[in-house]
């Protein structure tokens, strides 16, 4: 073997099956040895490489495994960044391969050479290395997907063009080499047992006990809901951590945060007892008031805890294992007004979503997309997010059910990543429903892009259904609200329109199929049609980008600055009439504005 088949080869050898990404010369001797070893690693071929990284990332988030990714050099490698990023900032493991000029060439001002160590060594501070010699790449390519496993981050390894066409060898038995071998064993899962008796007296004294879940009790949901119940506990969920927990138990309040739920709010407010179990969530603002509540948390990363609240115990663990070893220590709580008061809360809170959703807009009010949707969503099926509003109504609007995934770019919040995470989900789980909620904004900016990508490789899912639902508002309309309510301005319409484009037809160029509904009494048959069609859909939905995404504790500061926006506010009108109308069907359920 060469180098470059060597690489292919023992990736392989770490379980990891799929690559996404691009070619060019800088990685000549990679892209060949990958058409030999397709019989063991699968290339995706992406049009651009920040959208191989957002796959990889996705790939991990949706799996569990390393995702990876491979780029040229130079210009190829800079695009990787904005990816990795996103995996590294929400703890998911990838490895990332990039290519790197002739060794004889380096500091010679040469073509495409970048410094890529000190490019990557932000983004893989954790592992970033070039190799120089063949018999070095065994122990690189080993340590950058033990290390990308062991710290859930991102690794980087750096192969000039030459190197990849030489003979690989194994490094000599002599002084100055390492042998490195495969496999991987997992941290240690169980915090001490003193620690689980803390936590435990902690919890069982705790009259008003409030959970917080994250992407790390993913695979705890069977845990969670044991705990809570024996606790009698309400559990709210941060963004990433959606689909823990199923949205159809009574004490779920649903989201935290700017994009999060009355209730979950309330939950927090109120508690005395605070855990907090696989979450880095970054609002401490809506979290307990400090002091208030007694604090335990579980992470498997030491560094996090303690991190947004200060805690009476911390213990670094595997969520589940954790929890499993903390059951039996704790005492069974009896049915009291705390839950019921939550449970109450939750019912009433789904009243007010339905409300919100049903109220009239121009044309469609976009809250109404994501409910129409809701309860026809298939089982076990994977959603993805995009940052902007469409975040908030997947975070609120979406009943997750048990055995569906869903997931976004979570601490990076980055424009563009549902499409890319849709084809990953489509890669790894072929035989699933995959639906992807993206804004015009992201759609324009790289969703388009991904399109592509997915009329390239759709013919191989043995279910064709991946449906990109294009919510079209002509507005960056995150920011947008942002600047009414955050900056107390009005719409800056040079920065924050954006041109229409008809991304239904956009699909059918590619032998796809497009849906249009302007109508919001059509939108039940427009998901129906796309939910049964026989390849990948773009669903597009004509919607009122001046429906306010309430936030579910609105502040002093929040409404003076609404009612200072008002003198500066291209389209008052729209936007007085949509705001009052949330409003009022948050105080008068039923209420038509």
């Amino acid at each position: 073997m060469n180098v470059s088949e060597f690489v292919w080869h023992r990736l392989g050898e770490w379980g990891l099956k799929r690559v996404y990404g691009y070619p060019g010369d800088g990685v000549g001797g990679l892209d060949v040895a990958l058409e030999k070893a397709k019989d063991h690693m699968q290339y995706i071929q992406v049009r651009h490489e920040e959208m191989a990284a957002f796959m990889a990332s996705g790939h991990a988030k949706f799996t569990g495994q390393v995702g990876l990714c491979y780029a040229t050099s130079g210009p190829g490698a800079i695009h990787l960044l904005n990816g990795l990023y996103d995996a590294k900032m929400d703890h998911v493991p990838v490895v990332a391969i990039v290519g790197q000029q002739a060794r004889s060439a380096l500091g010679a001002h040469y073509q495409q050479e970048v410094d890529l160590q000190s490019l990557m060594k932000d983004v893989a501070a954790d592992f970033v290395a070039m190799a120089s010699v063949p018999s070095q790449v065994r122990h690189l390519i080993d340590r950058a997907v033990r290390i990308a496993s062991t710290r859930r981050t991102v690794t980087c390894v750096i192969l000039p063009n030459d190197l990849q066409e030489l003979p690989y060898e194994d490094p000599p038995n002599v002084h100055g080499t390492t042998h490195t071998g495969i496999g991987y064993a997992g941290p240690a899962k169980l915090p001490e047992d003193s620690l689980l008796r803390q936590a435990a007296d902690v919890l069982n004294a705790g009259k008003k006990v409030a959970i917080l879940v994250g992407a790390g009790a993913l695979g705890a949901t069977d845990e969670v809901i044991a705990v809570a119940e024996k606790l009698q506990a309400g559990a709210a969920k941060a963004l990433l951590g959606k689909a823990v927990l199923p949205d159809d138990l009574p004490w779920v309040t649903g989201s935290l945060g700017l994009l999060g739920t009355r209730p979950s709010w309330d939950l927090m407010k109120g508690c005395d007892t605070f855990l907090m179990i696989g979450s880095a969530f970054p609002y401490s603002e809506f979290l307990p008031k400090p002091g208030s509540a007694r604090g335990v948390q579980i992470d498997i990363d030491g560094t996090r805890l303690s991190l947004r609240y200060p805690m009476d115990v911390n213990m670094v663990g595997d969520s589940a294992v954790t929890l499993r070893a903390l059951l039996p220590l704790l005492k069974q709580k009896q049915p009291n007004g705390w839950r019921k008061e939550i449970e109450t809360g939750v019912a009433s809170w789904w009243k007010t979503l339905e409300d919100r959703a049903m109220q009239p807009a121009n044309p469609i009010n976009p809250q109404r997309v994501f409910w129409e949707l809701s309860k026809r969503l298939p089982e076990n099926c994977i959603m993805t997010g995009d940052s902007g509003s469409v975040a908030n109504w997947y975070a609120r609007d979406i009943k997750m059910r048990r055995g569906m995934m869903g997931s976004l770019s979570g601490s990076l919040a980055s424009l563009g990543a549902a499409t890319p995470y849709a084809m990953a989900a489509k890669m790894a789980y072929p035989n699933r429903v995959v639906i992807a909620f993206i804004g015009d904004g992201a759609m324009q900016m790289n969703g388009l892009n991904v399109m592509i990508t997915i009329s390239k490789y759709w013919k191989q899912w043995s279910d064709p259904r991946l449906i990109v639902m294009v919510l079209n508002n002509r507005d960056l309309n995150q920011v947008t609200w942002e600047e009414r309510i955050q900056l107390g301005e009005g719409k800056t319409e040079s920065t924050q329109s954006i041109p229409d484009f008809p991304y239904h037809k956009y699909a059918a160029l590619l032998g796809l199929k497009g849906i249009f509904v302007s109508d919001p009494e059509k939108l039940g048959q427009a998901w129906d049609e796309a939910l049964t069609a026989d390849r990948p859909v773009i669903l597009e939905c004509y919607t009122d980008p001046n429906v306010p995404p309430l936030p579910p504790h609105i502040t002093l500061k929040d409404a003076k600055n609404f009612m200072s926006m008002t003198a500066s506010e291209p389209e008052l009108g729209s936007v007085l009439k949509g705001s009052v109308r949330q409003f009022f069907s948050s105080v008068i359920p039923g209420g038509k504005g």
